[in-house]
């Protein structure tokens, strides 16, 4: 039977829809929570919510508006009269696009909602610590993308940057609060959240093949990331503010100029093609 450490507490989960945020609402569920669940899907998280075993609420919010998240809070604090944790979870992937032909509406999109939706569900949730004088805990969904670089996704990857740089913010001025900020950043998790670039490289199509050269030797699954969250939003993680927890499968620790680091197992000469047209 399942430890039910998150019994009598509520928790705001964003994106919860699909993918990550669907398998973190269902795993604090099945712990005892009681979920506020936001997607900027209705039929999608009321669905979600239909399936939870505990009293949640689905609540259709765009995270990037300022007062679409003033009302998923509204909503929680109305129907359950407080929060007492958060996963901020939902973002966009946005576009595939090379350095210069990406449009600035496009990278605007995917900063609008992966770092400004972020703030707004931070600033939301110190708000409402401060109206409960509680303290509480917070985890926002990073990225492999937040700590390494590529020549693609760039708006994506720039914003998971900036992600981190929230969390750490956030986390020196909760602590002193009892309020604990981290972040959990996920390696390659085929979800939905790919699933409009199924055919492009680095897309949904070839997750599998990527990560068959992480030191796992596999991709990860959504709720793998769920029990990263859970752990972090626990009392069992209750020193512990301010961090990246990478969930890659070791992804992010492989050195690739080393002979196990798959250094010279892959051809530069097609990835070059692929991104820049030449031979």
């Amino acid at each position: 039977m399942m430890d039910l450490r998150f019994s009598g507490l509520v928790v705001v989960v964003t994106g919860a829809g699909g993918g990550l945020g669907r398998a973190s609402a269902e795993r604090l569920a099945r712990e005892g929570a009681s979920i506020v669940a936001v997607d900027v899907n209705r039929a999608t998280v009321e669905n979600v919510v239909a399936s939870l075993p505990t009293k949640s609420i689905a609540v259709e919010a765009d995270i990037s508006s300022e007062s679409a998240v003033q009302r998923y809070m509204d909503d929680a604090v109305s129907t359950f009269g407080r929060v007492d944790l958060y996963h901020l979870n939902a973002g966009i992937f946005g576009s595939f696009a090379a350095l210069p032909d990406l449009t600035v509406d496009e990278f605007d999109h995917v900063m609008n909602v992966n770092v400004r939706g972020q703030f707004l569900g931070l600033r939301a949730a110190f708000r409402q610590y401060q109206i409960q004088e509680s303290k509480g805990a917070i985890v926002v969904t990073a990225s492999i993308a937040s700590l390494t670089g590529s020549a693609d996704l760039l708006p994506y990857q720039t914003s998971k940057h900036a992600v981190v740089g929230l969390i750490h913010g956030a986390a020196v001025y909760g602590g002193p609060l009892g309020i604990r900020v981290n972040g959990v950043a996920p390696g390659i998790v085929p979800t939905d959240l790919f699933a409009d670039a199924a055919s492009a490289a680095g897309g949904k199509n070839d997750m599998v093949q990527r990560a068959s050269t992480t030191p796992l030797r596999r991709a990860g699954s959504a709720e793998e990331i769920a029990g990263a969250a859970a752990f972090l939003l626990s009392d069992d993680s209750s020193y512990i503010t301010g961090q990246i927890v990478s969930a890659d499968g070791g992804a992010t620790i492989v050195n690739t100029v080393r002979p196990s680091g798959g250094a010279g197992a892959w051809d530069t000469k097609s990835v070059d093609r692929l991104i820049y047209g030449r031979e």
